[in-house]
């Protein structure tokens, strides 16, 4: 069997893995990464599909482990590819999906499982397991086949008092480790952190505290999935009779169809619509927002902007209900700031116990090498920092050096003879959502981007006669975002002019690229020694 991760090693989202068998392709996961400061005007970030784009017949089936974006948000861009590759996951994943796909025009073929069920997909057998996460319904995947047996976590934590009473099934687990785990593929983004992780159960008390101690309004921010804390938020609106309000549009769909499907209980007559807030005291609302990593465009965001329908002022109370990815540390802190500027009480991860992580912690993942003894390891789901101690704690466990595979996107893995070995690595690089467009931005249009931003921009326009060496025009300079004023270009104009014209004399045959170059080392030395800067230089020749 091969195994080629195509996201989510050395980064935290864009999860996606493809095995390989006998000719056939069986995909688990397919998420978004979400971008950085570095990656301005980028909405998504997806895995690179150019591994299996002339294989997707070959396809035969794509398993979701559960119903967070950076496991299911890169679906829609697959399935633009070949809509019937067949969906496989619990009721809940497979609902956030469809709700997804109608919004790109796309009808999916979906098979619904459940944990302990077993579906043949092609040469490979998948047996699900319950396992609990931060999102209900998640689901690891034990895949037998005939080149051996790998276990998948998807994300995972071994929370003991959930909200919804589905723990992780040790047991099953258990079952699994006794038929003999070949590869063991876990989740590693809490690896370095010691212990276990802190039950959900401790959240609701203290979002119930600063619900009952709070004067005016109350925003709570979270991912528009995280349906048991909007559960936590829900309760203690409800006993402190304060009505509910969705705000940003995936918390409504997604809390709609948590409703309907019996993940999420409304307690009666509190859910209100966001445009009838107004119309009670504000002592007595609650508002359930998106916007829990800073992203620009996201509800919390634009309220710290002051660009939102709901406007924060004194006295009201913001909850960030989340963890923080890491890359959004910048924009979440630039949230708190407008936030409190505006004169809100900001409550969050650092100053008061508001989350807990959805992923095991060192002890758990220690417990699940115990259980299933693998033979091979291979760290998936983290930062670099967290494969190596993933990695680290399977050789603590008993799993041989060798057999601990520290991976990178496309690093190719053939498991043979109950052996897993690295044996290559094919292109896995990003691929970027601008807009309507999908792959079209390049990394050296992303430098741009950041030149532009960071140094300015300058352009000289200069009309010459190839045939006297003369100038005819120019050069004409203007800046913007250099934070300097054109007039201090006149030192600079007469040198370009020269450098020009002694290179046309020079040589007639100069091109017009060749001519602009020039401008642009002539002008670019200039600014660079006289100004500090390296703005974006775009010069124009145009010859008579």
């Amino acid at each position: 069997m091969r195994i080629v991760p195509l996201g989510g090693l050395g980064e935290i989202g864009r999860n996606m893995t493809v095995f390989e068998l006998n000719g056939k392709l069986l995909i688990v996961d397919c998420g978004v990464l979400f971008p950085e400061e570095e990656q301005p005007g980028v909405d998504l970030i997806l895995p690179d599909f150019s591994y299996i784009e002339d294989r997707l017949d070959d396809v035969v089936g794509l398993v979701l482990t559960h119903g967070h974006e950076d496991h299911i948000g890169a679906v829609p861009y697959l399935l633009r590819r070949k809509a019937d590759i067949p969906l496989i996951g619990s009721k809940l994943t497979l609902a956030l999906i469809e709700a997804k796909l109608q919004e790109h025009r796309i009808t999916p073929y979906t098979l619904t499982v459940r944990e302990g069920g077993v579906e043949r997909l092609g040469p490979f057998e998948c047996e699900f397991i319950a396992v609990n996460h931060s999102i209900p319904d998640a689901l690891a995947v034990f895949i037998r086949s005939e080149a051996g047996t790998v276990l998948h976590t998807g994300d995972f934590k071994m929370d003991q008092l959930p909200l919804d009473g589905r723990i992780t099934d040790l047991r099953h687990f258990a079952r699994v480790g006794e038929e003999g785990v070949d590869l063991y593929l876990a989740d590693s983004t809490n690896a370095h952190i010691p212990g276990f992780t802190t039950p959900e159960k401790e959240i609701g008390p203290v979002i119930d505290q600063v619900i009952s101690q709070a004067q005016r309004r109350v925003i709570v921010a979270s991912f528009s999935s995280h349906i048991h804390r909007v559960q936590q938020v829900l309760d203690a609106a409800a006993a402190h009779d304060r009505k509910v309000a969705f705000v940003g549009r995936s918390m409504v769909r997604n809390m709609s169809i948590a409703k309907q499907l019996g993940y999420l209980e409304i307690p009666e007559n509190i859910l209100i619509d966001l445009k009838k807030v107004d119309q009670y005291p504000d002592h007595k609302v609650v508002l359930m927002s998106t916007g829990s990593q800073g992203e620009p465009m996201a509800a919390l965001s634009r309220m710290a902007n002051g660009d939102h329908q709901v406007q924060v002022g004194e006295g009201d109370t913001v909850i960030l209900a989340s963890s923080l990815i890491p890359g959004n540390e910048t924009g979440v802190y630039r949230v708190i700031n407008g936030l409190m500027s505006l004169g809100a009480d900001v409550v969050h991860k650092d100053n008061a116990k508001v989350h807990v992580s959805g992923h095991a912690s060192a002890g758990e993942l220690l417990y699940t090498y115990n259980i299933l003894k693998p033979g091979n390891a291979m760290p998936v789901h983290g930062e670099h920092r967290h494969l190596i101690a993933n990695g680290k704690l399977a050789e603590l466990s008993g799993v041989p050096k060798e057999n601990v595979l520290l991976c990178e996107d496309g690093s190719v893995v053939d498991l043979r003879g109950g052996t897993a070995r690295t044996v290559g690595q094919i292109e896995a690089g990003y691929v970027y959502v601008d807009g309507s467009s999908v792959g079209e931005i390049t990394d050296s249009e992303l430098k741009d981007r950041r030149t532009l931003g960071e140094e300015g921009f300058i352009s000289v326009i200069t009309v010459v006669n190839r045939q006297t060496g003369k100038i005819i025009s120019g050069p004409d300079i203007h800046a913007r975002g250099v934070a300097e004023e054109d007039d201090v270009f006149k030192k600079i104009k007469p040198k370009i002019a020269e450098a020009l014209t002694e290179a046309i004399e020079g040589n007639k045959e100069h091109t017009t690229h060749q001519l602009q170059q020039i401008v642009r080392r002539t002008i670019g030395s200039w600014v660079n020694r006289k100004l500090r800067r390296k703005p974006m230089i775009v010069p124009v020749v145009v010859e008579t």
